[in-house]
């Protein structure tokens, strides 16, 4: 996976102002667990694959940090991982989030969704899958022959278990792939999908098991050249000219301008033909990802400021003097790590919390 996407909630139209950034952090409404260590594909553009010991996050581990969370406001928990699904009691930790009222999202590489989707569909509040193209073009950058074909059996049996159950797909742009991203619209629409997102890859942190930011596959393999970049230029105006109506109805999450300035501004900028697109992000403010070792970290690519493992709460971690130090001196429209973030949230006044994820 190249990055993690948030519930649908999180990822509205911009409506009302974004959240404050608070200090000390009395509410957090989301929160991204790494419930499971390992991975059952190989993705061009992350290392998770090699990982061989499997770690977890239990779902006693859960029910006992769940009363503070409560009381910090957490209203939207995603699983993911490595490939959350490979957890061996996932419907245990899903149903000990739903009986506190919490909603769930799920983000897989759909791989085990045939065989998992009727324990999983009653338990979840909406599923991501992801699609990085067409058949052929899926299958090669997952690693995995068949995938497309086994999201397609899963979606299905979602449907079967839980018609109102929302599933979405991302797709992760990249060299690999786009040339098709209007046939990875259609694509999505032949596996029912409820809506399909745009997201760069990610080429340059440590995230996804690439110390040093070097992965198996290199930066120039999942990055456009420069001499690519007008022909990707091409494709969002094609994109934007056929599937207008798909773009009107929400179908494709983003807008056009959006997906010029996150996708196009972001690999101009890994090119040098252009200064990165415009950083703006509340992530550490109101929200934080936890790991499967229990570190705490204010979003994907910045580093730990603490390990629940160790006893310390979720509360005390997110206002302890290492982590407001490192949000007194966050400016997130200068610092490197953020400039070159492809998975910015700026969540705003009026996320719910505790609802359902709206269809």
């Amino acid at each position: 996976m190249s990055a993690t996407p948030l519930p649908t909630a999180a990822r509205r139209p911009d409506v009302g102002a974004p959240l404050p950034k608070r200090e000390p952090v009395t509410r957090l409404p989301v929160l991204l667990l790494e419930v499971q260590s390992r991975c059952n594909c190989r993705c061009v553009m992350c290392d998770i694959w090699k990982v061989r010991e499997s770690r977890e996050i239990r779902a006693a581990d859960v029910a006992g940090w769940l009363p503070e969370w409560r009381r910090l406001g957490v209203s939207n928990v995603v699983l993911t991982g490595g490939e959350p699904l490979m957890h061996s009691d996932l419907g245990g930790l899903c149903r000990v989030l739903k009986e506190a009222g919490v909603a769930v999202t799920v983000l897989t590489s759909g791989i085990l969704l045939p065989q998992k989707a009727p324990h999983l569909a009653p338990l979840v509040d909406e599923v991501i899958v992801s699609l990085d193209g067409p058949r052929d073009v899926h299958d090669a950058l997952r690693g995995i022959p068949g995938g497309f074909d086994r999201i397609a059996a899963g979606v299905a049996a979602l449907s079967t278990a839980r018609p109102s159950l929302p599933v979405s797909g991302r797709c992760t742009v990249q060299k690999g792939n786009f040339r098709h991203l209007p046939a990875t619209v259609v694509a999505a629409k032949i596996l029912s999908l409820r809506r399909i997102s745009f997201l760069a890859v990610d080429v340059a942190s440590e995230a996804f098991n690439r110390p040093g930011g070097r992965g198996e596959t290199p930066a120039s393999a999942l990055a456009l050249s420069p001499e690519e970049l007008p022909e990707l230029e091409r494709v969002l105006e094609e994109l934007a000219g056929r599937h207008a109506a798909d773009f009107d109805s929400g179908f494709i999450e983003e807008s056009p301008a959006k997906l010029r300035e996150r996708i196009f501004g972001h690999f101009a900028a890994i090119a040098g033909a252009a200064p990165p697109p415009p950083s703006r992000c509340n992530a550490p403010w109101v929200s934080a990802v936890v790991g499967v070792d229990g570190s705490v970290r204010p979003c994907f690519f910045h580093p730990s400021y603490g390990r629940l493992a160790e006893g310390e709460s979720l509360g005390t971690l997110a206002n302890a003097p290492a982590a407001r130090a490192f949000r007194e001196a966050l400016d997130v429209a200068t610092n490197p790590v953020c400039v070159r973030c492809v998975c910015r949230l700026n969540l705003r006044e009026d996320f719910p919390a505790g609802t359902e994820a709206p269809p």
